[in-house]
């Protein structure tokens, strides 16, 4: 027996075995609670998500713009639960028109209403930002139109990320001729002046669509707005394709992804199990990114009068909409204005924010 332990031994010469017979206890020490503490720290697991967040909470900038945001969406969602007039509502009392209600400047009461409140003893609700020419309340039609474009901003935001994804993923991905007709596709569309081609799509969808929604709930955003988002479904998503390709192409030769394909995973899985994941960061980025460029075209295509239907309002129909009293009331000018800079500018700062965070080039 003992010449097998010797045998052992000897086989076990240049092991990195331990032999525990030539230490005691006196030959190690406890590990210390601070000890303990920096190991759990050391091994507490995180993820791809997680430590984005952390690396954008660190950024003020990009943090008062979610606030900003937060407070907007919040406004838009609950003032009209509050405020008794509509978009469309003309200033009226006891059910009769107010015809004294017209151009009204901020917190101010007409003539009637002034008259009404002496004699009924009761409080009407402020016009907190006046009225407009046609006598409606400005603050609620500031309010609707500010909900109005931001929608269009992010329903656009999400059929440009939906799409984009989607053809950059399969051209990227299967490479060769399909990558080579896809992208030729993407540079024809790109070569179009886009602003031209938007007015243009949009004059002509409205008068096909206008008759085909006619009683419908589409009816009230009208045929401009639903052309508007049939142009950016059109149109808008290239950037995004372009981009998911090119990242596609870089990393779809990495190990884990030729594995993947040597043990038969599908290509649809591999897209969406392994690819996609890798490169969330950037859609998540230019996805943010999409959605202040959307608002801007949908109130540069309001200014002009190719967006919303008349009564429903949006922020660059109420800036055209200010340009006749712009020397009697430039305020009406100003608060869309500011509004539109606020979303956009917000937008902006959060999308660099997402970047710095999320983008591990830059960590």
């Amino acid at each position: 027996m003992a010449e097998n332990e010797n045998a052992y031994k000897r086989r076990q010469l240049l092991s990195a075995q331990i032999d525990l017979s030539k230490f005691n206890s006196k030959n190690f020490e406890k590990a210390t609670d601070e000890e303990k503490k920096q190991q759990d720290v050391m091994g507490e697991s995180s993820t791809f998500f997680k430590d984005g967040m952390k690396r954008l909470k660190k950024n003020p900038l990009a943090m008062i713009s979610i606030f900003v945001l937060i407070f907007i969406i919040i406004a838009i969602i609950v003032v009209p639960m509050f405020v008794p007039y509509s978009y469309s509502d003309i200033v009226s009392v006891n059910g009769h028109r107010d015809g004294t209600a017209v151009n009204l400047a901020p917190m101010q009461y007409s003539t009637r209403e002034l008259s009404y409140m002496e004699s009924s003893g009761q409080h009407l609700f402020p016009h907190i930002f006046g009225t407009d020419s046609m006598g409606r309340d400005y603050f609620i039609r500031v309010i609707y139109g500010t909900r109005v474009s931001l929608s269009v901003g992010v329903v656009s935001a999400i059929m440009v990320l939906i799409i984009g994804v989607i053809y950059g993923s399969i051209s990227g991905y299967f490479g060769g001729k399909v990558d080579l007709v896809m992208m030729r596709i993407v540079d024809v569309i790109y070569s179009l002046p886009d602003m031209l081609l938007i007015i243009l799509l949009s004059v002509v969808l409205n008068t096909r669509l206008t008759p085909l929604i006619k009683g419908t709930v589409f009816a009230k955003l009208g045929g401009n707005m639903l052309a508007m988002f049939f142009v950016f479904a059109l149109l808008y998503w290239v950037g995004m394709a372009r981009l998911v390709r090119g990242q596609i192409l870089s990393i779809k030769n990495n190990e884990y992804i030729l594995a993947a394909k040597a043990i038969g995973t599908p290509n649809s899985k591999i897209i969406k199990k392994h690819i996609i994941p890798n490169i969330l960061s950037v859609i998540i980025i230019t996805t943010a990114l999409q959605v202040p460029s959307a608002i801007f075209t949908e109130s540069y295509l309001s200014f002009i009068g190719l967006g919303v239907s008349i009564p429903m309002t949006s922020l660059g129909s109420l800036a055209n909409d200010a340009r006749a009293s712009i020397s009697s009331a430039p305020y009406r000018l100003v608060i869309p204005a500011i509004i539109i800079t606020l979303i956009v500018l917000a937008l902006n700062l959060l999308g660099d924010g997402l970047r710095d965070a999320f983008d591990s080039k830059l960590n």
